[in-house]
């Protein structure tokens, strides 16, 4: 099965309304470069704390969510918007159903010459 990401000039509709129960996590945009993903987090679930191997930012499009980073926690509500450096470890817990747009810079590969 092929993986279908967004096309250059592609319009990608966010917030899913409706039908965000029944929605899953996607990849929007992948690059060398960057990543786009939109994260479906029904009310409860939780991602334990990991980390991004490049800066991110997380947009909360729909829903609201507790994100927490080192040993500060905080909500984020729709239209708010967190940015986190390179490999900073974090946590999320949905309070709800909820869908966020987490964009990652991709940290550039070490090519060492042959």
């Amino acid at each position: 099965m092929s993986i279908c990401h967004a096309q250059p000039g592609e319009v990608i509709q966010l917030p899913l309304g409706p039908a965000l129960c029944n929605s899953k996590t996607t990849t929007l945009v992948k690059t060398s470069d960057l990543e786009l993903v939109r994260l479906v987090l029904p009310g409860g679930k939780k991602i334990p704390t990991h980390k991004a191997p490049g800066e991110i930012t997380v947009q909360c499009l729909e829903g609201r969510v507790a994100f927490t980073v080192g040993s500060k926690a905080q909500e984020l509500i729709v239209g708010q918007l967190l940015y986190l450096s390179a490999t900073e470890p974090h946590s999320v817990r949905a309070i709800e159903d909820s869908s966020l747009l987490v964009t990652i810079l991709l940290p550039k590969q070490l090519v060492t010459p042959s």
